[in-house]
């Protein structure tokens, strides 16, 4: 990406669909608009950094780092840094995507099943 402002527009507008994913799924388990489901599970996005408490008290924080222009996310298994690379955001180790592996954090952690195949594709 050649600008933070670049970066910025399409890491924010990547978290804002991860939210709208949540909100989808949380609407099927009595919660949405990021409000609590049921069983306590919540979210907020404010400033880049989008927080999902899960019903057990754990979070899982997805936010973007502008220094090294990427999105990362901290979950209890562990912390993952997505670059934008040819219009998928990519881990920077494993090469895996962010849509499919926060999805099965999202799965794993607040048992929550989330469809975030319409992520919006990042600018080369």
């Amino acid at each position: 990406m050649t600008s933070d402002s670049t970066f910025m527009a399409a890491a924010d507008a990547t978290l804002a669909a991860i939210g709208a994913a949540l909100d989808a799924a949380l609407a099927s388990r009595g919660g949405a608009n990021g409000m609590a489901a049921d069983d306590g599970t919540d979210w907020n996005l404010n400033e880049g950094i989008l927080e999902i408490e899960c019903a057990d008290g754990s979070k899982l924080i997805v936010n973007r780092h502008v220094p090294n222009r990427e999105i990362w996310v901290a979950a209890r298994s562990g912390g993952f840094h997505f670059r934008a690379d040819a219009g998928v955001w990519r881990d920077a180790r494993s090469g895996g995507e962010l849509a499919a592996q926060l999805t099965g954090l999202l799965r794993e952690q607040a048992g929550l099943e989330v469809d975030l195949t319409r992520l919006p594709s990042p600018p080369a």
